[in-house]
């Protein structure tokens, strides 16, 4: 089990390879990250920073089952999601305060095989995210690649105000997809905010989304030539079963040595 230090580190490296500026993957502010060290913490970017520049004081830690708490119950003013932020921090005495979306972090981390987890706003992906079918454009997948990273299909969100509403939303619709699918999401896409990543090393976060950095561009060139031609179920299906892209798939996330 890696060391809170390790975990630490892991997530800075993330973030930083996440918040690479010519990857156009974030800009400024924008996008959040976050590392499960045990079962009552985490580490999470801190509201303000920048994941491209971020360092280890700019990632909080702080309590899950208090963070978790925030689900449930009545709806929370803004002064009561601040404070009980707070309140869930480990160090009272920390100069920054997590990022608003911790409580999101909080539920995917608690999730079987979930280590890490990374937010970002692709310019690409948002292009689509932010359109009238951005539903219907992204129900197909277009080759092998995007299902053996990002799996057979992500969840979809509507637009829902960020913080404590969203969380709500986030658990109902991914404990939705785990009872239809068997399985937790790889990805969840989100109506005109962006994308949320759900991996067991930084490698995995990494590679879903740069892959569907790579599947929206795909997608929006496919319009220039009569639009997508989406793999069949059977196929997707087959990708998804198959055991040399399960061997791959080890690979691409990190897991070679497991």
């Amino acid at each position: 089990m890696a060391s809170r230090e390790q975990v630490l580190q892991q997530l800075i490296e993330m973030s930083h390879r996440l918040g690479e500026e010519p990857r156009g993957l974030v800009i400024l502010g924008e996008g959040n990250t976050s590392a499960r060290i045990d079962d009552s913490t985490f580490f999470v970017k801190a509201s303000g920073t920048q994941l491209g520049t971020i360092t280890a004081e700019g990632c909080v830690q702080v309590n899950a089952p208090r963070i978790l708490e925030m689900l449930e119950g009545p709806a929370l003013t803004d002064d009561q999601i601040k404070e009980r932020l707070r309140a869930a921090m480990v160090d009272p005495n920390g100069k920054l305060l997590p990022s608003i979306e911790t409580v999101f972090h909080a539920y995917l981390l608690s999730l079987p095989g979930v280590n890490f987890v990374g937010h970002t706003h692709p310019v690409s992906v948002n292009s689509i995210l932010c359109s009238h079918n951005w539903k219907h454009a992204t129900q197909g997948r277009l080759f092998p690649d995007e299902v053996v990273c990002c799996g057979a299909a992500p969840a979809y969100v509507d637009f829902t105000d960020p913080g404590v509403t969203l969380a709500r939303r986030i658990r109902e619709v991914v404990g939705a997809y785990i009872q239809d699918q068997g399985d937790r999401p790889k990805a969840i896409l989100m109506q005109n905010h962006g994308l949320i990543a759900l991996g067991a090393t930084i490698k995995e976060v990494e590679s879903i989304t740069l892959m569907w950095d790579k599947t929206a561009k795909v997608l929006a060139g496919t319009h220039l030539f009569d639009g997508p031609n989406y793999m069949s179920a059977e196929t997707v299906d087959r990708i998804c079963t198959r055991p040399d892209e399960e061997q791959r798939k080890k690979l691409i996330e990190g897991r070679d040595n497991g």
